[in-house]
């Protein structure tokens, strides 16, 4: 697997953390799974469910030059949970691969993986992946795509490939 420093932002959705309500896990277990992968954590951010909230911290890290920006939370089916259409609404383009990966893989782990709306998109020029918000899920998840990622941040990045 290609080892390569990718530029990373972390954003916990969550109505309760952002409100200091409940102590963040997801944001903290993503920051030890991207830094265990060489990848440089440049920032990570606390917003609470709201779309044009989500919207606003994808488009910042991205504007910083983050080349991948990993979410936690917002996935399911509640009523907030609203991270799929926070990132369709501001995305160039959806790679439906991730998301039907994490889910396939998560069956083995859980059943209610069914109920995930995980997905991966290009936001500008970053790679934004959509995963859980269960501290374990969210690392799961990211390690069942963790193949695809440097050429995808790349791809995103317009950096030119042999592709």
């Amino acid at each position: 697997m290609e080892r390569t420093m990718i530029q990373t932002g972390i954003i916990t959705i969550s109505d309760r953390a952002s409100q200091g309500i409940y102590e963040d896990l997801g944001g903290p277990a993503l920051r030890q799974a991207a830094q265990g992968h060489g990848w440089t954590v440049h920032a990570e951010v606390i917003v609470p469910d709201d779309l044009n909230a989500i919207q606003m911290a994808i488009q910042s890290l991205s504007d910083q030059g983050c080349g991948l920006i990993l979410t936690t939370g917002g996935t399911g089916i509640a009523e907030r949970d609203v991270t799929p259409e926070a990132i369709r609404g501001i995305m160039r383009v959806e790679i439906p691969g991730f998301g039907e990966l994490m889910r396939m893989k998560s069956l083995d782990l859980t059943p209610n993986a069914i109920l995930s709306r995980s997905l991966a998109a290009v936001v500008s020029r970053s790679l934004v992946i959509a995963l859980p918000g269960k501290p374990q899920g969210a690392v799961d998840c990211l390690s069942f795509v963790l193949g695809a990622i440097p050429h995808a941040v790349k791809l995103a990045q317009r950096v030119p490939t042999s592709c």
